[in-house]
């Protein structure tokens, strides 16, 4: 049997308070109204816990469990702990070869394609350019027009976008 290549992952990235969540579960949504499986990756810069004092999974994390698996009828959840920040590629590798796409949130620093969330109301600059040009930037998803070497979509306009990722991954 040959070996499952990994999905294709776009991150989409921009500065605090943007909208880059309200974009990406739209995207989501109309993805899975084509009918395509879809993936998700949330960077988090601060110190999230999903394991909670009291419950099980906590005490088994406490107690020097270094993976930690909880598992229902209907999900799972796995908790990892690391002394230092996975690679997104291996993050991809590992837990998404069971998806057509991944939307990403975040990670603005590694080489995956990216499209960036750009609210005139919010933003000051580009991230993707101005002093850093980023080469990945594929398109800027705005509320404004722009002057810029790449597409340029409507903020609420997620079946456009869709149409482009599909496009631009050869999905």
């Amino acid at each position: 049997m040959g070996e499952v290549s990994a999905p294709p992952a776009i991150s989409f990235v921009a500065r605090s308070g943007t909208g880059k969540t309200t974009l990406v579960t739209a995207l989501i949504s109309e993805l899975k109204t084509r009918g395509y499986r879809v993936g998700a990756i949330k960077h988090d810069a601060h110190r999230f816990e999903i394991d909670h004092p009291g419950k099980d999974s906590y005490r088994f994390t406490a107690s020097g469990a270094d993976s930690m698996l909880i598992s229902s009828d209907s999900k799972l959840a796995f908790v990892r702990q690391h002394r230092q920040p996975p690679d997104i590629g291996e993050l991809i590798e590992r837990y998404f070869k069971d998806v057509d796409l991944i939307l990403v949130e975040g990670f603005k620093r590694v080489g995956l394609p990216k499209i960036e969330v750009y609210r005139q109301e919010r933003n000051s600059s580009l991230l993707c350019r101005g002093e850093h040009h980023d080469p990945d930037l594929l398109a800027v998803a705005t509320d404004i027009e722009l002057q810029i070497d790449v597409p340029q979509f409507d903020l609420n306009n997620p079946a456009a976008i869709v149409d482009f990722l599909l496009i631009s991954c050869e999905l």
